[in-house]
């Protein structure tokens, strides 16, 4: 039987693999949530469309 090359606690090297893991993406941030942010311009488009209705059918 052959000695191992990595103790028995740790986790050998995959064979065949030349890339190293991806490095993660941060977590949080601005744009960690961006159905805010699109839901902010699209409820102020609405108010502005609103805006521009009332003038054409104010009396």
């Amino acid at each position: 039987m052959s000695v191992p090359f990595v103790p028995p606690e740790e986790t050998p090297p995959v064979e065949g693999c030349i890339s190293s893991a991806h490095p993660e993406r941060a977590d949080g941030g601005v744009w960690e949530h961006p159905m805010i942010w699109v839901s902010l311009i699209v409820f102020g488009a609405v108010l502005g469309a609103f805006f521009f209705l009332f003038r054409i059918f104010a009396f």
